[in-house]
């Protein structure tokens, strides 16, 4: 039996829960201003920074505070705890990385719009809605103001403030952009391969039509691990099949990649986001040479854009793919990759490609520099001319090795436009060496 503490603070609890569903599911033009979906205002956050920066220390470490936040708001709101994944531990770390991430750049106004639109559209299929991050904004000012004690200030208060509310505004608004698109699809895996012990190629059929293109990639989610997601890049072009594939390799810490190279069968279900990325070709590449640069499972991608090329080899002189082998203990030679019967019967007729291999892929930005700088072409202006595309493997240390590869093509004198990869400062904090991920603000 209930004491009448108890059913008080229950009374509490639903009263609580029917304000935010009564915010949740109003109309979008009774939202509160300050997640209005409009493009923000003109901002310059130097300032914000700089006034952040300096005072740091009284919040941090930044994992305690993070640990407060979360602490305060499943008290305040007990029902949002169901957003997020039953370990606590690598939500935590990851939205530590969110907030260096913000203070780190919110000097680059217009780039960090960009990619927290990006993240807001991901949010869709986590069921997040701007009250939410109501709840989340409260509860992080609470936890501000504890950590700070006395020396806390309004003006400091402010700062934070407007950081936290361009990047929600801008995830906000990213979600209203992509309203016209499900927030995900179900799918039929309709084949699982065991390629090596730890890695496994998916084919997987859409219950309805999903357009993409070569380059991009996609978070799945599996029945077993509900509400996580992880992402990988789509291993094949568009086809009228309509499958997808993907290559995915287990961790060996029960997250995603665990569950969908030992746990998933033909026939079982996933759920599939929306596609994103930075990797598909351009519109237009006439008389480019084209550099495709990946180690371990970033040959996903590369096989997708090989695929892609090969219905317009006109477009290009030439193409070489520069391919990182797996560390020493798990290959022999080039041909050992897990997915070399497909790249040798690719090349056979193909004169326009190039493969060349790279040592392990674990010191990519290392010996495999040295690789690239035997290909990268000597002759005035050539290096003008080619499009680079990186994916290096997610079970190295992606961002150094890309930020590596990137500065000696930039150095070749390849435009940095013509430089594609995932920018590295976002993939810092979306490293998928996690075994779980659901990216952005309030949940991961």
């Amino acid at each position: 039996m209930n004491t009448p503490s108890e059913d008080y603070h229950a009374l509490l609890a639903r009263h609580d829960a029917m304000r935010l569903r009564r915010r949740i599911l109003a109309p979008s033009g009774s939202r509160s201003e300050r997640w209005s979906a409009k493009a923000p205002q003109a901002y310059d956050g130097t300032a914000d920074q700089l006034l952040i920066s300096e005072f740091l220390p009284l919040v941090s470490p930044l994992e305690e505070l993070i640990a407060e936040l979360y602490r305060l708001l499943f008290e305040r709101h007990p029902y949002l705890r169901s957003l997020f994944p039953e370990s606590m531990a690598f939500q935590q770390v990851h939205l530590v990385g969110i907030f260096r991430y913000l203070i780190g750049n919110l000097h680059r106004t217009d780039e960090m719009i960009g990619i927290f639109a990006q993240l807001g559209r991901d949010h869709r299929k986590l069921g997040v809605r701007p009250a939410h991050f109501e709840a989340f904004e409260a509860a992080l000012i609470e936890a501000l103001r504890m950590r700070a004690g006395a020396r806390w200030t309004s003006a400091l208060e402010d700062a934070w403030l407007r950081m936290l509310r361009l990047a929600v505004t801008a995830m906000v608004r990213g979600a209203d952009e992509a309203i016209a698109e499900p927030p995900s699809w179900d799918a039929t895996v309709t084949s699982h391969e065991l390629r090596t012990p730890d890695l496994a190629v998916l084919r997987v059929r859409p219950h309805q039509p999903y357009a993409f293109e070569a380059g991009q990639y996609a978070s799945l989610e599996s029945p077993q691990l509900e509400q996580a997601w992880r992402p990988y890049y789509l291993a094949r072009a568009p086809h009228p099949d309509g499958e997808l594939e993907f290559h995915v390799r287990a961790r060996g810490a029960g997250g995603v990649s665990d569950a969908l190279v030992h746990g998933t069968r033909e026939g079982s279900a996933v759920r599939i986001s929306a596609p994103r990325g930075a990797l598909a070709l351009p519109d237009h590449t006439p008389a480019s040479d084209i550099l495709l640069i990946a180690s371990g499972t970033g040959w996903a991608p590369m096989k997708a854009l090989l695929q892609r090329i090969d219905t317009e080899p006109s477009c290009v002189h030439r193409v070489r793919l520069l391919l990182g082998l797996a560390a020493p203990e798990e290959r022999g030679t080039a041909e050992e990759m897990y997915d070399a019967a497909y790249l040798e019967a690719f090349r056979r007729g193909r004169p326009w490609l190039t493969l060349v291999s790279a040592p392990a892929a674990a010191d990519f930005a290392g010996a495999g520099l040295r690789v690239l700088n035997g290909i990268l072409s000597p002759r005035p202006g050539a290096a003008a001319r080619q499009h680079a595309f990186l994916a290096l493997a997610p079970e190295v240390s992606m961002t150094e090795s890309t930020r590596a590869v990137s500065a000696r093509l930039a150095a070749a004198g390849i435009p940095t436009a013509h430089i594609h990869h995932e920018p590295t400062d976002i993939v810092a904090v979306t490293e998928t060496s996690a075994s779980t991920t659901r990216t952005g603000l309030l949940s991961a």
